[in-house]
């Protein structure tokens, strides 16, 4: 005969326990869940401005790939392609290309993202004009800005504005 007669008078409290962890790490989980995607920065000031941060910079380095559409202000009200602004001081040689880059540190760059008097994303940090021969050889030529906006009126590939102005 087996006397086995087992009370589990503690078992109720112990389920209801477990529940609230359960509760409090679904909550809890959310909580991170909502506070990381409105910190990242695939998505962060998509509402305000149209655009997130990331695919600003990232509209606006795609820009400086084609150097020689870029406009260069000259002085107020005046712009002139890249290209034509250095074939007319001679510099260039006919075996170069030209090239904008950046010594801008990733954090720096990110830091520099700021919104203008407009309520539009503005980006300006210091580029280096170079002339690149066909052997590799880089040859830089002048520091200047490169002043970028994203525009959200503005339709398309419009939207997204560079010049290239004095004072690197």
């Amino acid at each position: 005969m087996s006397n086995s007669s087992s009370s589990s008078s503690g078992g109720g409290t112990g389920r209801i326990l477990l529940w609230i962890a359960l509760a409090l790490t679904v909550l809890l989980l959310g909580w991170v869940t909502a506070t990381a995607v409105r910190a990242n920065p695939f998505y962060s000031d998509r509402d305000a401005y149209g655009v997130s941060k990331y695919h600003f910079i990232e509209q606006c380095r795609e820009r400086l790939h084609a150097p020689n559409d870029l406009p260069l202000m000259l002085g107020p009200g005046q712009t002139q392609s890249l290209l034509t602004a250095v074939k007319g001081t001679g510099e260039m040689h006919d075996n170069e290309t030209l090239q904008v880059v950046t010594n801008a540190t990733p954090s720096q760059i990110d830091q520099a993202v700021r919104p203008n008097q407009n309520g539009q994303l503005q980006l300006q940090v210091p580029v280096m004009i170079e002339f690149k021969d066909t052997a590799g050889a880089v040859r830089p030529l002048v520091p200047v800005n490169m002043q970028c906006t994203y525009d959200k009126s503005k339709i398309g590939n419009d939207r997204v504005q560079v010049v290239l102005t004095p004072g690197g």
